[in-house]
């Protein structure tokens, strides 16, 4: 084990050298394990049972803050526990350093990070900005502190998007069978897993976002932005204009924290801009599903409309995969950044993530902040069989993504 943080810190620590890395093609991506990463979280990132738990459990924690009805512009975190700690300031005209690019991802310490972002991403009102102690705080928070610090309250998950074929699920559970020492339990939640297409997925996710934007343009009250977006719908035929008006999908906009703030979108919806960021997560959350369900997975659980593309998350507890074998730890979901970036080939789009909460004077060791290309960050883990792209509201004056994203920097 300290062996291999050893060697994570070699690899990352040398952020002051570019490396240009191995891109995988698509044909190889796709040949390559049907799209999936092999071994787990855990495994990957060089993290013990004790480290999954703790994540574990402070991913938990971290649900209870900036949400609705308390979220506003004052941020009341707990203390850091668990080893967590808050990273120091960085100068606002400290340059960062470059990235260490490797297999389609580029690697930074947290650090460099902030430096990047008070450089590139935290312009308001195209003034840039120093990261506060409130930003460093939700930023220590891991994979989904990359997403809470750009999104502004904690993300809620409730505007989702993801694609699976029905057809290729029917198809592989008629003509392929279990493999060998495989129970049926697994095979199903195997196909299942298989049907899903994250590709489409994000491109559906995008494509939605589009026309909200569209909407918002010159609308300074949310009627006129609802009579604008269902406009935009019917001029696309979409599905989403059958939605029923109390529909997460019309209520979005009016249920971000940000809209209301007066420093924000301040009511106005012409103020906001829709944007993207990830989630993964397990599919067997429901404690009266089977145990097999709970470790391989619930073929039905998680699936989108298949007309809409919406998924329900409201059953998405936040609850990690069930072990099958001793020793197994699995942590409860990975969320990815992606932001407003205008690059219109998904392969070549970034997202940005980490690897665990900043705890640099623990055995589990210091935060890191990855880069993805989108082959890299949508081909997962084994502690997760779902993927959803989602959709939330910014003010317009975030810069969420510069005119060209690129790995690392150059």
């Amino acid at each position: 084990m300290h062996q291999r943080r050893k060697f994570i810190a070699l690899v990352t620590v040398g952020a002051a050298i570019f490396t240009a890395g191995f891109l995988p093609s698509v044909s190889q991506a796709a040949s390559s394990n049907n799209g999936q990463m092999d071994g787990s979280y855990a495994d990957t990132h060089g993290l013990t049972a004790t480290d999954v738990r703790n994540i574990n459990a402070l991913n938990a924690r971290a649900l209870t803050l900036g949400q609705p009805p308390n979220a506003s512009s004052s941020f009341r975190a707990p203390a850091p526990s668990g080893g967590r700690e808050i990273p120091p300031a960085e100068p606002l005209n400290r340059m960062p350093d470059a990235y260490r690019a490797y297999n389609g991802r580029a690697s930074t310490v947290v650090n460099n990070y902030i430096r990047k972002w008070q450089q590139v991403f935290s312009h308001r009102d195209g003034r840039a900005q120093q990261m506060t102690e409130e930003q460093r705080d939700k930023l220590s928070y891991g994979c989904v502190g990359v997403t809470w610090v750009n999104t502004g309250p904690y993300p809620t998950n409730k505007l989702a998007f993801s694609f699976f074929d029905e057809n290729k699920y029917k198809n592989d559970l008629r003509n392929t069978s279990p493999r060998p020492n495989e129970t049926r339990a697994e095979f199903e939640g195997r196909i299942a897993k298989g049907s899903f297409d994250e590709g489409k997925g994000f491109k559906r996710a995008r494509g939605v976002a589009s026309m909200m934007n569209k909407a918002l343009e010159n609308a300074h009250d949310e009627g006129t932005y609802i009579n604008n977006l269902k406009t935009q719908l019917a001029n696309n035929d979409d599905a989403l204009l059958r939605e029923n008006s109390s529909s997460n999908f019309y209520s979005a906009l009016r249920n971000t924290p940000s809209f209301k703030e007066r420093d924000g979108g301040n009511y106005d919806p012409s103020k906001m801009k829709a944007v993207i960021y990830s989630k993964h997560f397990w599919s067997g959350q429901d404690s009266r599903s089977s145990s097999d369900m709970r470790k391989y997975g619930d073929p039905n659980a998680f699936r989108p409309d298949q007309a809409t593309g919406l998924v329900d998350m409201s059953r998405d507890w936040n609850i990690s995969r069930s072990p099958s074998k001793p020793g197994e730890s699995w942590v409860n979901f990975d969320y990815g950044w992606f932001g407003a970036q205008t690059e219109a080939d998904a392969d070549k789009t970034v997202w940005t993530h980490g690897n665990h909460y900043h705890a640099p004077n623990s055995d589990m060791g210091p935060m890191h902040v990855y880069e993805s290309n989108f082959r890299n960050w949508s081909s997962g883990y084994e502690d997760f069989d779902r993927g959803t792209y989602v959709i939330t509201f910014v003010p317009k004056s975030w810069n969420t993504a510069p005119a060209k994203v690129t790995q690392g920097w150059q």
